[in-house]
Order: C-alpha cells, then structure tokens, then sequence
C-alpha cells in the first residue's frame, strides 16, 4: 500500500509517516517510482507506534524496542535491554512527576500568600 491509504487507514498524516520513516520507525520498500510502498503489517506497526509514543517514549527508545514488539497487544517479548530501557524511562517520568508536584507545591504557596495579603488589605 502507498502511503495515502496507509494514512487513512491508520488517521495518521502522511508527513508523520515520512517521519517515522526518517526516524527508522517504518521500513517502508520503494516502488520503481520511488514511492513508499508499505507492506500489510504496517497499520499495526504505526498503531504500536503511535501507543509506545502515547507511553511517553521516544522514537529512539521505539526503534530500539519495536523488534521486539509482537501482536495486538502492549507486551513487548523480552529482547535484550527492552525491560533496561522501559524501567528508564519509568525511573526518568517518576522524577519528572516529583519535580511537577515540588513545583506545583512552591506555587500553591506563593498563591496561598498572596490570596492571604489580598484578603488582609481588604479587611484593613
């Protein structure tokens, strides 16, 4: 299939598809045209895609796991450095959401004291 059909069968726009081909994500073969020919897996590659990306990966860690990534469903069969790579990445978002939550605390007091002021000004 061309890349037209294979963007409307998955709803992903044909330049993401470019993308993920330049990332190495999809290997698409050539026609004699030079068009990207995709084969009849693709809409399940771009599927997996899309889900590793909604997981918070990112395309190096994808291209990295997606060999290993087999079925319908989100299990990844265990290749060398998937489970290293997954608990990286769940290390790297557990600090990220310490850090919001450490800055969403530090703006929840400034805030809280500038709510307490507003009110003492307008009690005086």
């Amino acid at each position: 299939m061309l890349i037209g059909e294979l963007s409307q069968r998955t709803g992903v726009a044909a330049r993401m598809l470019r993308y993920y081909d330049e990332q190495g994500l999809l290997r698409p073969d050539r026609d004699s045209s030079g068009y990207r020919v995709y084969t009849p897996d693709a809409p399940h590659v771009v599927a997996r895609i899309r889900g590793m990306l909604a997981a918070g990966l990112n395309t190096d860690a994808i291209r990295q796991m997606l060999p290993c990534a087999t079925g319908a469903g989100p299990g990844i069969e265990p290749c060398p450095e998937v489970l290293r790579t997954m608990t990286t990445h769940l290390e790297r978002m557990d600090a990220d959401i310490a850090d919001l939550h450490r800055r969403r605390a530090a703006l929840a007091a400034y805030r809280d004291a500038t709510q307490a002021r507003q009110e003492q000004t307008r009690g005086h």
